[in-house]
C-alpha cells in the first residue's frame, strides 16, 4: 500500500522463493468511488516490477497470464477455486413463497455492474411484477425503488445462506480491460450452490459457462431478457442448469480438483 516495489525487490534478492499471485488487472489505474480517497496510495505500474523479480507468478486466467509473461516467463494459470464442501446446496433450503429471486453479489466497488443491468431488470420487473424479486449483496447503502431493492451488506458469515436464496444468479460485466481480468468468483459461487447462472461473455466467463448447458451467457439486452425469461418460467430448467453448474465447479474449479496443481507448482520451485 506504499506505492513502491522496494520490499518485493528485496524479497526477490533473498534465498526465499517469492511467489506473486494476482487475480485482477491490477496494472490498470482503476479506482472506485468508494476508494477514491486512497487513490494516492495506488501505483499500478509497480505490478510489472514485482512480476519481474518473482520466482513464480500465479494468475487466474489467460488474460492475466498474457500480461505477466511480458515480464516473467514463469507464470502459470490456476483458476479461482471454491470449497465445495463449504458451498453445499443441501445445507440451505429457500422458502417457497411463489416468487423467483434474481440475485447479484458483489461489493461497494463493483455495484456499478449491477446498475449496468438495471434497464433489462426493469423490463423483467414490468413483465412479471411481484412474482419476481431482486436481492443485491455487497453495498448496504444501495437501493432502488423501481426494482424494490434494498441492498444487504456483505458478511462472510451470511454469504452462503444469502446466495442460496437466489433462484437465478447474475454476473453482468462491461467488456473492458478491467472486467477481462476478472476470474469469475461470483459466478462460481452461484454455480457451486446450484443457482442457475447468467454471465456476460467477458474474459474467463466464456470458459466457465457452456451456454445452454451449465449456465447462460448473455451480451445484448435481448439475450438477457430471453434467458432470464426462460429460467423464470421453468423451475425444471432452473434445477437442471443449477445442477450442471455445480458439477462444473466440482470438476474444474474446486479445491479438490486443483490442490495438486498448486502443490506441484510449489514443489517445482
Amino acid at each position: 500500500m506504499l506505492g513502491t516495489g522496494f520490499f518485493e525487490r528485496k524479497f526477490g534478492q533473498s534465498k526465499a522463493k517469492f511467489i506473486f499471485d494476482f487475480d485482477d488487472a491490477i496494472w490498470l489505474q482503476n479506482v472506485s468511488a468508494a476508494n477514491k480517497k486512497f487513490q494516492w496510495l495506488k501505483n499500478p505500474e509497480k505490478t510489472a516490477e514485482i512480476a519481474s523479480v518473482a520466482d513464480l507468478i500465479l494468475v487466474g486466467n489467460q488474460y492475466l497470464e498474457n500480461y505477466a509473461k511480458k515480464f516473467n516467463a514463469n507464470a502459470e494459470i490456476v483458476p479461482t477455486t471454491i470449497d465445495t464442501k463449504e458451498y453445499d446446496p443441501t445445507g440451505y433450503k429457500r422458502e417457497q413463497d411463489g416468487t423467483v429471486c434474481i440475485g447479484w453479489s458483489g461489493s461497494i466497488t463493483t455495484i456499478q455492474h449491477f446498475k449496468w443491468a438495471k434497464p433489462f431488470l426493469k423490463k423483467i420487473k414490468d413483465k412479471y411484477g411481484d412474482s419476481v424479486t431482486f436481492k443485491v449483496i455487497g453495498d448496504e447503502n444501495y437501493g432502488d425503488e423501481e426494482l424494490g431493492v434494498k441492498a444487504l451488506p456483505w458478511r462472510r458469515e451470511d454469504e452462503i445462506r444469502e446466495i442460496s436464496s437466489f433462484d437465478i444468479g447474475i454476473m453482468p460485466l462491461p467488456d473492458d480491460e478491467w472486467a477481462r481480468g476478472k476470474c469469475g468468483l461470483k459466478g462460481l459461487q452461484y454455480m457451486a450452490l446450484n443457482v442457475p447462472t447468467i454471465m456476460s461473455p467477458v474474459g474467463i466467463n466464456n470458459e466457465i459457462i457452456q451456454d445452454n448447458e451449465n449456465g447462460y451467457l448473455a451480451d445484448e439486452e435481448s439475450e438477457w431478457l430471453d434467458k432470464l425469461t426462460r429460467l423464470i418460467e421453468s423451475p425444471e430448467l432452473r434445477n437442471t442448469i443449477g445442477k450442471a453448474g455445480r458439477q462444473t465447479v466440482i470438476d474444474h474449479y474446486s479445491f479438490t480438483s486443483l490442490k495438486y496443481r498448486y502443490l506441484t507448482l510449489f514443489n517445482n520451485l
